[in-house]
């Protein structure tokens, strides 16, 4: 791969790891609202479940690449209009108060990520996009998927550690951090199809 296509992959994995989605912002409120030792089993939750639906892409992929392997340049311009849709979405978003309540689990944080569109997405767009072009076999691809589940579990322990202080942050200067998401997006969807 080369060193600008890999910039770009892992620009798209950490502006996709860090902004807010449904696993961060339901983190970032657990750990506001209940703090870290309460919020533990339903942390352990998001972050197992990150690991299998990234599983689950790094299948679908090699598997539609092996039966179908026209179908997966069609997933590539599909992926860029995804990320090109979240700049949009993320230049646009505001920021949204969350009230869930009830004590955290395990099974609502695992749960979460097997709906969370956000991350499948991000994994298969990122292997279609950056990944399939330089190798398609099963290993790599598992590997690729294992290492974005890190960079999510990663980003998703930043959202938990500066829980307030980063939402209260964020709230204060949500337009210009959008702003900057979106443009560095938009970059990465340009990258995806050169």
């Amino acid at each position: 791969m080369e060193t600008q296509a890999a910039g770009a992959f892992l620009i798209y994995c950490l502006v996709n790891a860090f902004t807010p989605g449904p696993g961060n912002i339901l983190a970032l409120s657990t750990a506001a609202s209940h703090g870290w030792r309460r919020g533990m089993p339903l942390y352990l939750g998001i972050f197992c479940g990150y690991f299998a639906v990234q599983a689950i892409c790094a299948l679908t992929v090699f598997f539609l690449g092996s039966a179908v392997p026209d179908a997966l340049g069609i997933l590539k311009y599909a992926g860029a209009a995804y990320v090109v849709w979240l700049a949009v979405h993320i230049a646009r978003s505001r920021p949204e108060e969350d009230g869930s309540g009830g004590r955290p689990s395990f099974v609502q944080g695992f749960l979460l990520q097997f709906v969370n569109a956000k991350i499948y997405l991000f994994g298969i767009t990122a292997l279609v996009g950056f990944i399939v072009g330089h190798a398609s076999d099963l290993p790599t691809l598992m590997v690729v998927e294992m290492v974005i589940a890190s960079i999510g579990t990663v980003a998703t322990l930043v959202w938990i550690a500066f829980g307030v202080a980063l939402q209260k942050a964020y709230l204060r200067h949500f337009r210009a951090a959008n702003l900057v998401f979106a443009a560095t997006l938009m970059l990465c969807a340009v990258e995806m199809l050169a």
